[in-house]
């Protein structure tokens, strides 16, 4: 229960946004109170704002009541700057608004959209943006601009600082400012020359200490994200400019960026990469030096001592020769890129020249070859989530992020290996971006008592001396200064830069609403305070850092949790359970998860993919739905599973009586009577749209000729129970598709008896009943061996989420199983003359085949079928989760946010999974049918 300011905070704000924007309940808090640093802060009001009016009045109010503001995009940050214990701002799925300009050579970007996708829109042109984070695929534009994000190869010459155009701004009073905007700017100088004066005195002050300033710009060719980017106020003359450039790296503690233009670089086409071994990380340090001096050629060169080294060693695909390396040894990864090829041999030689005579182990050998330099970067790559799979129960994986002076990096190295000696941090490996002299190292402290938080303590003040004061480096490279370093900031300064920050902090925010204490603190503890708590839970989720990769995959990310949250959920109920302490918040949160973590979870498992150390969350609530299941619900599932074929017979049979209504009603009535029926039964009832699929008729069981080539065809139960609706171009059944294709390839198709009553158990796996499922599996693979001849035929399917079920569970390995599609494309198509149709057509990989590595095939078939093929960006599962659409359509319309806009020029679209094709059909403008319906236009026989 909110209480004071914040209660009369929450009555303002639900006036002006959106009530279901606005949480305060125990669940939401905990889960936004997580990002991916050390810290949890669980905030007493959580806001999804969606425009800069929404952020004003979030500003106006918080300042009319002095109540601290913090915000947050995708919270991949790692030093605590998007965690809050007060009113925490999300700019994620509202924000996503994305504009290429000037033939790619500038982008204006929301603060939601991903990096990734930026770069994306930019491939077209040759462009990219210049921060190449590692996180970039999960981070959005808002972090990467407030932490000055940089990277593997971004450097200091094309981070944001160096290739922000303009930004737009809400300041702490409310004031919108657009710095790319001539007339927003007149008005500002005008309302705010306050502000740009007190600037423009700081940078006086700067210039009249020479010693100060000389500080500042030798600080600053380093990668240096430590306190406020002081450097804009040597670098610029006008205040104004002096203002954009303050914002960046600011972490949100003078300012909300409501949108950003960068200045884009080249993407060069042409890469090469050679991983050197050495056997002193002292003769990898001195050819860095060399390296560091060619950058004009030398796109990035990772240092990797022998621990990090160790933590991949056996890992499948990396070279054997790395387990014989002696205890000293290190490695450097180099990259380079170029125009064209002949550019690109130029430039490997050179390199090779500049550090031909420092001793090394493996010979200097670059490689051009996609998958095998891929193959070298994902060693470097595997670090760091190889720690986190391999901790210990119940310790925080922590990555920090220093500068040495290039010129004192193998000496630098030396001496942090030894800290981690001197307190015992075993597990400790380095690696990081060394053309810049920047390394990463990974530990994993425990901070389950006061003995460990001190050791933590002790050994990072030991290490901000060395880094900051010994050698005069950075002690935050760029994962930004945060809660995490805010203590010795002024440390790494000195007292008189950090006064100049602690006044341009006053300038901007007098108040001191936005994000308090981190960058300026005076808490010379606050590092170890409020430190996240990483209780075990679940073997399934207990390696899991809460780095929010996942979180760019789920199709439940914008209505309610995430997969990490759903894990920050999960450790606390379990945490709260093994205490004892506070029932009433464990009902409350397992009262908020059955909706929020389980009915909205897809458990499409496709956040494994992204996940550093491997996690399906989906898997996590597979097995809650199980052990959840009543006596009652696994009795009935397996008699639905004993008498499938009435079940589907009765389904057909709801179908024609829909199809009536609508015949007689047409789609307009009968969309308002199955509304009021929902709003009156519930969700029981579906979820009908003109798009709802008719009721199959009894199947035309098409074998084709005799001859040689067979193969046993499967049409799932879907195919046997629904039929295109009446708004879908082809009307005819998707199996009747699927044995013209393999007509024209010659093959004679073959049917398993009893069709009827088969499945491939997927329907009750969803529900939690698993004996259901092993049962209609094991029942599948009878029919199956006996159709094929014992494995002698191949088999197919025509849904691709069966297709997967199939090929995991099925245990005779003499059936070959394949998805219709994969089959066509590899194997049916030397039969086969395919003729492109000229027309855009929009491209959706089912979940289960995008985890099975299918894209690529998929796609490959499509464009053998029609001139243009669209994959939109960033639509992942389609969260219709086999009937979750029916139920819960709002999930599967927030899972497709943005397709409608990217398939406009479709003029239809394509997948294998008829379910998916309903909610693609009902959400995207366009009709979507089985990619076999395009592949029977597209192909004639031989």
């Amino acid at each position: 229960m909110l209480q004071g300011a914040y209660r009369l905070f929450h009555q303002a704000i639900v006036d002006v946004i959106d009530a279901k924007r606005v949480f305060t309940d125990p669940l939401s808090t905990l889960a936004y109170g997580t990002d991916a640093s050390c810290y949890r802060l669980v905030p007493k009001i959580v806001i999804q704002t969606h425009t800069e009016a929404e952020v004003q009045a979030v500003l106006a109010q918080a300042a009319a009541l002095k109540l601290p503001v913090t915000f947050r995009a995708a919270g991949t940050s790692l030093s605590g700057q998007a965690v809050s214990d007060s009113i925490l701002v999300v700019a994620n799925h509202g924000w996503k608004d994305l504009q290429v300009l000037d033939e790619g050579r500038a982008i204006r970007l929301q603060p939601g959209v991903i990096g990734a996708a930026a770069n994306a829109a930019l491939l077209p042109f040759g462009r990219k943006i210049g921060p190449d984070p590692a996180t970039i695929n999960s981070a959005m534009i808002g972090g990467i601009v407030s932490n000055n994000s940089s990277g593997m190869c971004c450097g200091t010459a094309q981070n944001t600082y160096q290739t922000i155009k303009s930004l737009r701004l809400v300041l702490a009073d409310g004031t919108v400012l657009d710095t790319g905007d001539a007339a927003s700017v007149a008005a500002f100088r005008q309302s705010h020359a306050g502000l740009l004066t007190g600037l423009a005195a700081l940078a006086a002050r700067i210039r009249a200490d020479g010693e100060l300033e000389a500080r500042i710009r030798r600080k600053y060719k380093m990668k240096n994200t430590t306190g406020y980017s002081l450097n804009a106020l040597v670098d610029f003359a006008d205040p104004l400019d002096m203002l954009l450039h303050l914002i960046v790296g600011s972490e949100g503690t003078l300012a909300f960026v409501s949108e950003a233009t960068y200045h884009t670089v080249e993407e060069l086409p042409n890469k090469a990469s050679a991983l050197v071994l050495y056997p002193t990380i002292k003769d990898a340090c001195d050819a860095i030096q060399l390296l560091a001096q060619h950058k004009d050629v030398v796109s990035s060169a990772e240092l990797l001592d022998r621990a990090s080294l160790r933590s991949v060693e056996n890992k499948a695909g990396v070279p054997a020769e790395l387990k014989t390396l002696g205890d000293e040894a290190a490695a450097i990864l180099i990259e380079t890129r170029a125009r064209d090829a002949v550019a690109l041999a130029a430039q490997i030689d050179a390199i090779c020249a500049y550090i031909a005579a420092i001793p090394n182990l493996s010979g200097i050998r670059f490689t051009d070859v996609a998958e095998e330099y891929t193959r070298l970067w994902n060693i470097r790559k595997g670090m760091f989530p190889s720690v986190g799979a391999m901790r210990a129960a119940e310790t925080t994986v922590i990555i920090e992020d220093v500068v040495f002076p290039i010129e004192h990096l193998a000496e630098g190295t030396l001496k942090l290996q030894a800290l981690f000696r001197q307190y015992h941090y075993d597990e400790a490996i380095i690696f990081g971006h060394a053309l810049e002299g920047n390394l990463h190292f990974v530990f994993t402290p425990n901070f389950s008592g006061d003995a460990e938080i001190k050791r933590y303590e002790a050994f990072i003040e030991d290490v901000c001396k060395l880094v900051a004061v010994e050698y005069e480096g950075a002690v935050k490279a760029e994962h930004g200064t945060g809660r995490n370093m805010a203590p010795f900031v002024e440390m790494e300064w000195g007292a008189a830069a950090y006064r100049i920050m602690q006044e341009l902090k006053a300038l901007f925010d007098p108040d001191g609403i936005l994000n308090p204490d981190v960058i300026i603190t005076h808490d010379k503890l606050l590092h170890i305070r409020n430190l996240k708590p990483i209780p075990t839970a679940n073997t399934l989720i207990d390696k899991c850092i809460e780095c929010g990769f996942c979180e760019v995959m789920c199709p439940s990310r914008a209505i309610t949790l995430t997969p990490r949250q759903r894990i920050v959920a999960n450790r606390e109920m379990a945490a709260l359970e093994q205490s004892g302490k506070d029932p009433s918040r464990l009902d409350a949160l397992r009262e908020s998860y059955q909706f929020a973590g389980d009915e909205t979870c897809t458990t499409c498992g496709l956040c494994e993919s992204a996940c550093p150390v491997g996690i399906n969350t989906g898997a996590l609530t597979s097995q809650l739905r199980q052990q959840n299941l009543s006596d009652t619900g696994r009795a009935l599932a397996n008699t639905l599973a004993s008498h499938y074929g009435t079940a589907t017979a009765g389904a057909r049979l709801g179908l024609r009586a829909l199809q009536t209504v609508q015949s007689v009603a047409g789609n307009a009535a009968t969309g308002v009577l199955m509304r009021s029926l929902r709003r009156v039964v519930g969700r029981r009832i579906p979820y009908w749209t003109p798009y709802f699929p008719r009721a199959a008729s009894k199947l035309r069981l098409d074998g084709g000729k005799p001859g040689e080539r067979k193969v046993v065809y499967l049409p799932s139960c879907l195919t046997r129970t629904f039929a295109p609706a009446k708004a879908q171009p082809d009307q005819r059944p998707l199996n009747e598709v699927v044995a013209s294709v393999l007509g024209k390839a010659g093959y004679q198709i073959l049917y398993p008896q009893q069709m009827d009553g088969l499945c491939c158990g997927t329907p009750f796996k969803s529900k939690g009943a698993v004996d259901a499922a092993a049962s209609k599996l094991s029942e599948l693979e009878v029919a199956l061996l006996q159709a094929s001849d014992n494995g002698r035929w191949p088999v197919i399917v025509d849904n691709g989420v069966c297709t997967a079920s199939m090929l995991e569970g099925l245990q005779d390995k003499r059936l070959h199983v394949y998805d219709v599609t994969r089959f066509v494309h590899e194997v049916a198509a030397e039969y086969l003359a395919f003729t492109p149709q000229s027309e855009s057509v929009a491209l959706h990989v089912v979940c289960s085949m995008r985890k099975t590595g299918q894209p690529a095939m998929l796609n490959a078939l499509a464009k053998r079928c029609a001139s243009k093929v669209v994959e939109p960006q960033g639509i992942t599962c389609c969260g219709f989760a086999g009937d979750k659409g029916f139920s819960h359509p709002e999930l599967n319309s927030s899972a497709l946010t943005g397709l409608k806009a990217q398939v406009k020029d479709c003029g239809s679209g394509f997948s294998n999974s008829v379910t998916c094709e309903i909610g693609l059909s009902a959400n995207s403008g366009i009709p979507y049918q089985s990619l076999m319906y395009l592949v029977d236009k597209a192909c004639r026989s031989r």
